[in-house]
């Protein structure tokens, strides 16, 4: 098919409009100008396209010559890109120079890989069957699959190396190459979405006992300047268990960009004996990078993780932040003269909200494989304004919402999760899951959490006002225990290698132990034991015992509750 040309008529920044582009379609990629800068077609009018350039305009004017690609926003999905770094057009950004050359967009190509075969001449294949694995493709084996549109017999396989353009295998008359373009914007089939609610354990107490995530949910993570997003989404990178993490810097500071590959190259990653970054993904595309380009690295990530969904494996997608994101989409749609609704953002934010959480899921792989993708979002309101128009439209299309709020921050309390505005939507059907798994009181441990917490806000307020001596000793156990659940429980070290991370069975223990102490301090007040004779018990031992025993270590927690309680028992 002979592609189209046509000429640039004006040039506004990132807005660019060209005549002469015949039969070009909408969001089609167009090459403008001697660079080659890369622009998709935003708008059509008659003879006049109307584009937005992915790349900076400086040079490019009128009468530049613009030609047509007939493909979408595409990136090449291939071995290669686990422990690498991309710019939201899935371009290479490590080991690249300073200026990206736009011939070569995509996974670095003049490296050869080697298939290993796991199918023969002869084999009948479906879409979404194993062809064969690539080796030193990265910790995670790299399944090279069947394309969802390819069916029919195996009549060739590669023995020799290949580039990721060049046809590894031939399915009857169709060439697969080891690389797959694939339009970012556009989700990747599966066979069938699944109903099925297994957690998806973060590491970080405060969500796998309070405010759980399943696999293939979406969570979203609102919170002011300096309440510890990145730092939360970082640890959440770190040591969930999801097979591959794809790390979305979409509109950050360079610096917390820097931070992010540094320190994922130093974690080491417990499964594989190797480095974390192994088997992650990290898309940056930091606030000086262009408006379109950030709104394409979203997508970008997206498809990364449907890519290693496909192949089986639970990945996760963090994004940080949707609302820098949806700055974007507020800067192209006032470019584009489309009518701004609340606070400027186009009218379609909560459809395009929605169509990105949507692609999270448990499902069925075309191969019959169970995977999922999870989708963690932060959300940074201006001034920490929660009533505003991305937070409110994100709450409608996830499954747990972890706010954080400032007051905890400010006192040092982290994760500050807020135990008052947080939900989990899928916490009734996690319990059920734990309860099949063995754990029958998890739900009942969580709820007895949850009430205790609620009632000790409520009592410091009236605290406040009157004094804590003024309340009945059973409210002062209450605002004993509210402060032995946050500090025991709920706050993490993160610099800690001990509290860093937390095993599920660890913080099982750790709720329990704190649970069964505010029991015993209520059954003393109960039989007449004064109530500031409890209070003044050392319970720090308890409170210490997160960072004194290692990340899975429950029987140690279980004996320190243990000399507590006998300590507590004296005081009869």
């Amino acid at each position: 098919m002979e592609l189209s040309t046509g000429r640039v008529s004006r040039v506004n920044g990132p807005l660019v409009e060209v005549l002469g582009l015949d039969g070009v379609a909408m969001a089609e990629v167009v090459r403008l100008g001697p660079q080659r800068i890369a622009a998709e077609v935003v708008g059509l009018a008659g003879a006049r396209a109307t584009l937005q350039a992915y790349e900076y305009t400086g040079g490019l004017r009128p009468g530049d010559h613009a030609e047509a690609t007939g493909d979408r926003l595409a990136g090449l999905l291939g071995p290669g890109l686990l422990g690498q770094a991309f710019d939201g057009l899935l371009r290479p950004l490590s080991g690249a120079p300073v200026w990206l050359s736009p011939d070569r967009p995509d996974i670095v190509s003049d490296r050869r890989w080697h298939l290993e075969p796991a199918v023969e001449v002869g084999a009948e294949v479906r879409p979404g069957d194993l062809l064969g694995t690539v080796p030193e493709a990265g910790p995670v084996v790299h399944r090279f699959l069947v394309p969802a549109a390819v069916s029919g017999t195996v009549t060739w396989l590669t023995a020799d190396p290949v580039l990721l353009s060049e046809p590894a295998v031939r399915v009857g008359d169709v060439a697969v190459p080891l690389g797959e373009r694939w339009p970012v914007r556009v989700p990747r089939p599966f066979t069938e979405r699944l109903g099925d609610v297994v957690p998806l354990h973060t590491g970080q107490r405060v969500l796998d006992l309070v405010y759980p995530i399943a696999r293939g949910a979406a969570a979203a993570v609102p919170g002011g300047f300096g309440t510890g997003k990145t730092l939360l989404l970082q640890q959440i990178a770190k040591w969930s268990e999801a097979d591959v993490i794809v790390y979305v810097g979409c509109g950050e500071r360079g610096n917390e960009m820097a931070e992010v590959l540094t320190e994922l190259a130093q974690v080491p990653d417990e499964r594989t004996g190797g480095r974390l970054v192994d088997r992650t993904v990290i898309i940056a595309n930091t606030s000086n990078m262009p408006m379109m380009a950030r709104e394409a690295s979203i997508h970008s990530g997206i498809a990364v993780a449907e890519y290693y969904r496909d192949m089986g494996y639970d990945t996760v997608v963090i994004a940080d932040s949707t609302s820098r994101w949806a700055e974007a989409l507020r800067e192209f749609a006032n470019r584009t003269g489309e009518l701004p609704a609340e606070e400027g953002y186009p009218a379609t934010l909560a459809s395009e909200l929605a169509a990105f959480y949507e692609r999270a899921g448990l499902v069925t792989t075309l191969g019959g494989r169970t995977a999922s993708t999870t989708v963690i979002g932060a959300v940074s309101p201006p001034g920490g304004d929660m009533s505003e128009p991305v937070t409110t439209a994100t709450q409608r299309f996830i499954r747990s919402l972890w706010l954080l709020d400032r007051d905890l921050a400010y006192a040092r309390h982290y994760p500050a999760v807020s135990w008052a505005g947080s939900f989990a939507r899928d916490a009734d059907a996690i319990g059920a899951w734990h309860a099949a798994q063995g754990d029958p009181g998890w739900a009942a441990r969580r709820a007895s959490a949850t009430a205790i917490l609620a009632e000790a806000d409520r009592l410091a307020s009236l605290a406040e006002v009157i004094g804590t001596a003024s309340l009945p000793a059973h409210e002062r156990m209450v605002l004993l225990g509210g402060r032995l659940l946050r500090e025991t429980v709920l706050q993490q070290n993160a610099l800690s290698p001990e509290d860093g991370r937390c095993s599920p069975a660890k913080g099982a223990a750790l709720l329990t132990a704190v649970l069964d102490v505010i029991d015993a301090c209520q059954r003393l007040v109960a039989r007449g034991v004064a109530a500031t004779t409890v209070e003044e018990t050392d319970l720090a031992d308890l409170i210490r015992v997160r960072e004194e025993v290692g990340p899975a270590d429950a029987d140690g927690v279980s004996r320190r509750r243990d000399e507590v309680l006998a300590r507590l028992e004296a005081l009869r």
